[in-house]
């Protein structure tokens, strides 16, 4: 499904604009949480509120964008399944039944994967990924996969090939990206939880443009098999939500060791990621580092953090300045060591091995011209601005100037988070530099659109985990159209607990 967008008038927050008299649940205030208890008390059955789901994507998604290819008949049997097993009395699971987004770079089986590409149009994905087979297990239902950068690149959603993905909070502006799709949907209501894949800020920062909970687990705590890759020492899955506590119990299942990914890591996280202890919270310290609070900065999102800082204060947390004087050079290290293992993933999509390119012909064409031709046509200009940019820094003659110090300068970044958490057990900083952006803002100018991620970038460069939250006053819990602002909770290597800990905390102030 590839989504017409038309300038329909919007419905009340959280429902759809209908004349036939149905009446829509209050998805606004649905989380996972109050569904999994509803569904144990009988108030609904899972396909019923699976059916709902899909007629009120049918009005809304119109506007917003979010989908590409829903899975009507797959989601249809899922609901069923935990209907049958809750019928029988057997036990479920916190996600059965519950209907999630998926973001268009992680393999369903006998699903179309795009990767917002051309290249990949009509690729049939042949297995699950291990993260789809874990919410498979959970009972977990699958309403469709979301709408992204081509191949995870960018910041907007502006770069897919397939259509535009407009903010919940305003359709004048960009939902962020690369996983853009996945944050529009849980933001306008239109899934309970999603999952996106965060590189360099591309769920952190849709997540803090769209007011909705992103977590980008540490590098290893979740398995990659079965993710599209764009930069494989870099890209991270990780859940969207509209609670931290609904993020938590997402990352409570899709975490652990993978066979099938040799980076993944058997971390035993315990019963802190679910239930957080307060007096562990309160005897945190928080760092705030002060490279980030820079000129540029925007000054609603510069207030906005502030407040965030004021209540993470009155719940009794120390907070003390600190420094990380070589994230200043995240940016353009990030740009030099990303391209490289894009130039190197994306050599292998050439038009014949995963889906022919629409428009190539392969008649009378040697192997060369149809790898020009099929190259040329399937890959967008961001993706081949990418991979000229890699293939150059990788090339003989450049590698030690360009490559080679990048990666030096990585290591530099990670022993100066290394070292602040010898003082600190977690960070917080502004998510974005700004707020959500105008479409076309920012697409004649790269450059312009790499400093959106410029805040999200060093936690991926050193593998740490990293969670964006919405700001909570009482300006936006009266508007709730206004523009979100987020901020970031960075913490210690497979230390998810504090961060969504004290996240936890955070919303209950």
């Amino acid at each position: 499904m590839t989504n017409c967008h038309c300038d329909l008038p919007a419905g009340r927050q959280g429902q759809a604009p209908r004349n036939d008299g149905y009446t829509f649940m209050d998805f606004a205030h649905l989380t996972i949480k109050k569904f999994h208890a509803g569904l144990l008390a009988g108030e609904f059955r899972a396909l019923d509120v699976i059916q709902q789901f899909f007629r009120y994507i049918d009005e809304r998604d119109v506007e917003i964008g979010a989908y590409l290819t829903l899975l009507r008949d797959e989601a249809g049997r899922q609901a069923e399944e935990v209907d049958i097993a809750i019928a029988k009395g057997e036990k479920i699971g916190m996600l059965a039944g519950v209907p999630f987004a998926i973001k268009d770079n992680m393999l369903i089986a006998g699903g179309r994967t795009t990767a917002g590409s051309k290249i990949l149009e009509n690729y049939t994905a042949t297995y699950d990924a291990t993260v789809i087979k874990k919410l498979r297990r959970a009972g977990a239902v699958f309403l469709g996969k979301t709408n992204q950068d081509e191949f995870a690149m960018g910041s907007s959603t502006e770069n897919s090939a397939y259509q535009k993905t407009r903010n919940p909070a305003d359709v004048t502006r960009v939902p962020g990206g690369s996983s853009g799709g996945s944050a529009a949907s849980v933001a306008a209501h239109m899934a309970l939880g999603a999952l996106g894949s965060d590189t360099g800020g591309s769920i952190r920062q849709p997540a803090a443009f769209c007011g909705v909970v992103g977590l980008k687990p540490t590098y290893g705590a979740v398995s990659r098999n079965g993710l599209i890759a764009m930069a494989s020492s870099l890209d991270q899955i990780g859940p969207f939500a509209k609670t931290v506590e609904d993020a938590a119990t997402i990352f409570s299942v899709i975490a652990g060791r993978d066979d099938y990914d040799a980076t993944s890591v058997d971390h035993a996280y315990g019963d802190e990621l679910l239930n957080p202890d307060l007096a562990k919270i309160k005897n945190l310290t928080v760092g705030i580092p002060s490279e980030y609070f820079v000129d540029g900065l925007e000054p609603e999102v510069r207030k906005g953090v502030e407040i965030a800082i004021e209540k993470i204060k009155s719940l009794g947390l120390k907070v003390k300045p600190i420094s990380l004087p070589h994230s200043k050079y995240a940016l353009s290290c990030y740009y030099i060591i990303m391209p490289a293992e894009v130039s190197s993933n994306l050599a292998r999509f050439d038009g014949i091995r995963f889906s022919p390119v629409e428009g190539v012909t392969r008649d009378g064409s040697n192997l060369l011209e149809i790898y020009k031709k099929s190259k040329s046509k399937g890959f967008g200009a961001e993706a081949k601005r990418r991979i000229v940019l890699g293939t150059f820094v990788l090339s003989s003659g450049y590698y030690d100037a360009y490559y080679a110090k990048a990666q030096k300068v990585r290591a530099l970044i990670k022993k100066d988070f290394d070292e602040a958490f010898k003082e600190v057990d977690v960070m917080l900083t502004p998510t974005t530099p700004t707020r959500a952006f105008k479409f076309g803002e920012k697409t004649a100018d790269p450059l312009a659109m790499y400093l959106s991620d410029v805040l999200t970038i060093p936690a991926n460069l050193a593998g740490l985990p990293a969670l964006s939250l919405p700001v909570i006053n009482e300006t936006n819990k009266h508007k709730p159209t206004e523009l979100p602002v987020g901020f970031q909770l960075i913490g210690k290597h497979f230390h998810e607990a504090d961060i969504l800990g004290l996240g936890q905390f955070y919303e209950r102030l």
